[in-house]
């Protein structure tokens, strides 16, 4: 009696112990499954991260330097290339405005006088910038001596230059220029004047490298 008891437990034991395996195969099972249904979900947030060339191109359609100036001077600037807004962003302030074709006699002076490597390793400067027209107000012979007398066209030009980069709704009042001058800037809006000689802004608010640019239509002198 005995052994058919211990037999029939045997039979039991045999019975329940390939279902026990089989359980925890089955769990085993689930947990792998579940782990390989989680790849697709990082594949598809993989997918969603935008590439380093989209990130550059939103990045270059976000930063357009025409965007916030003013002037009806404006449209006199080159599209695009070197002189164009964008262009002259990238460059520091003298090599800027030796891109755009409005400001070739200006840049003719800052060379004269020495002023281009001082210019373009100034920290943050407003420059504001006659245009060719402005120089030609000048009679041609007394600019032309001024051109030769470096002292003299150093303190004119310096007289267009504060330190530190002025936004437009901070440009009127008394500005303190690198020559030792002071210059007052009148208006508001989009609408200034510069000076005594009351030099209207036709472009403002232009940006370079290292610079907050004022194109002006009188040259200012101390």
């Amino acid at each position: 009696m005995k052994t058919m008891k211990t037999r029939a437990g045997l039979v039991a034991l045999a019975i329940a112990l390939p279902l026990s395996l089989a359980a925890c195969g089955s769990s085993s099972d689930n947990t792998a499954s579940a782990g390989a249904g989680s790849t697709p979900a990082a594949t598809s947030s993989e997918a969603m991260t935008p590439t380093p060339s989209e990130t550059m191109s939103s990045t270059s359609e976000s930063m357009d330097a025409s965007s916030a100036v003013f002037g009806e001077g404006c449209a006199a600037v080159p599209k695009d290339g070197k002189g164009s807004f964008n262009g002259m962003a990238t460059d520091p302030v003298a090599t800027a405005a030796s891109n755009n074709p409005l400001l070739s006699t200006l840049v003719t002076a800052v060379k004269a006088a020495g002023l281009v490597d001082t210019l373009n390793s100034a920290p943050e400067v407003t420059v504001f910038a006659p245009v060719n027209d402005a120089f030609a107000k000048i009679p041609a012979s007394d600019l032309k001596k001024v051109l030769a007398d470096k002292p003299t066209l150093t303190k004119i030009l310096t007289n267009h230059v504060v330190a530190g980069k002025i936004a437009p709704d901070k440009l009127a009042g008394e500005h303190k220029t690198l020559a030792g001058t002071t210059i007052k800037v009148e208006g508001s809006g989009e609408m200034f004047t510069v000076g005594k000689e009351k030099a209207k802004v036709i472009c403002g608010n232009v940006p370079t490298a290292n610079a907050t640019v004022y194109i002006i239509d009188s040259v200012l002198m101390p």
